[in-house]
């Protein structure tokens, strides 16, 4: 019988350390799903040895408390899971918007970091130095206060577009298109009345978070561009191409590769960071689930149910930012 050759033999070997790779990953799989379903189940026998209640069941029992606001219709009587999708829901409007916002906040203070005038660099590098430097707690305190003790009643509400946007203690105020017809604010007696409405809490969260990160996303933007060789820049100007349209269409698209990952983290940090609007009152997630411990005493579950939320949504952010990295190193 034939001797296996070198080759043979080395895929033998490769083919034997792949299998015995798998085996091994498989073990360890096993063995955390083991020691995974013993905690839980050790957890749950100690629980109900005490008399203490455990279990998902409660998300179908009327919620008993109310929302002050929230992008669904949902009432005290309605159960525990719609409360929590109304603070899920609320969690993410103020990421999303907060996230834009953040980019283009962000961006014009990074590329304001390398300006030519030094008066518009000192200002930027004014505005990353105090915002990244004060804890964000602060900051939500301080636009909260600020929106709630400094701004005028309702019916004194100052006018930021004539007849249309009000701004006041009860928040910013704005026509919304409602059966086909402009829904224009009016200052009433103790509130406005008809148009659309964006609380003083919502404010002072997106505020503190929009301006906290982007002094982060603003140094992320400003070493991305550094990253891009000189020369490109150089060879641009030399071909009669303004800065503007340098920045632009060449050294902003290469700069995309070296920004992008860690704007991800940004992002993710936005979004986790909502989480303390518990401090002011809005009524995200972490509200909601606090709420309901309080009513129900499954504090287990309801930090469960906050670790999926976040959870999933980082888990997406990061996914969509991923695809977004590789169609820039495609472009570069």
């Amino acid at each position: 019988m034939p001797h296996p050759s070198a080759d043979q033999r080395a895929v033998m070997r490769w083919r034997s350390r792949a299998f015995a790779g798998k085996v091994y990953q498989a073990l360890l799989l096993a063995v955390l799903f083991a020691l995974a379903w013993w905690l839980v189940s050790n957890t749950a026998a100690n629980m109900k040895a005490r008399g203490i209640q455990s279990g998902f069941d409660f998300l179908w029992q009327s919620a008993g408390f109310d929302i002050g606001e929230g992008l669904l219709d949902y009432d005290p009587g309605q159960p525990f899971w719609r409360a929590f999708a109304v603070g899920t829901l609320n969690t993410l409007r103020v990421a999303l918007v907060g996230i834009v916002l953040t980019t283009l906040l962000g961006t014009l203070i990074g590329v304001g970091r390398l300006a030519r005038n030094a008066l518009v660099r000192a200002l930027c590098s004014a505005y990353v130095e105090l915002f990244r430097n004060i804890p964000l707690l602060l900051q939500l305190l301080m636009w909260y206060l600020l929106l709630t003790d400094l701004l005028p009643d309702v019916d004194q509400a100052w006018q930021v577009l004539e007849g249309a946007v009000f701004l006041s203690k009860g928040g910013l105020s704005f026509p919304v298109l409602e059966g086909g017809a402009w829904s224009v604010p009016t200052p009433g007696a103790f509130a406005m009345e008809g148009g659309g409405s964006l609380t003083p809490e919502f404010l002072a969260l997106l505020a503190g978070l929009t301006l906290y990160t982007a002094a982060f996303v603003a140094e992320v933007v400003r070493s991305g561009l550094q990253a891009v060789p000189r020369g490109q820049t150089e060879a641009a100007l030399s071909l009669g191409l303004s800065r503007a349209h340098v920045l632009r269409h060449v050294t902003l698209p290469q700069a995309l590769k070296v920004i992008v990952p860690p704007m991800t983290n940004q992002f993710l940090n936005l979004t986790k960071n909502s989480s303390l609007a518990v401090a002011i009152g809005y009524p995200d997630v972490v509200s909601i689930a606090n709420t309901s411990i309080n009513q129900t005493g499954r504090a287990l579950e309801c930090i469960a149910v906050i670790m999926v939320v976040y959870l999933c949504t980082s888990l997406l952010t990061a996914w969509l930012m991923s695809r977004l990295n590789q169609r820039a190193l495609r472009a570069g």
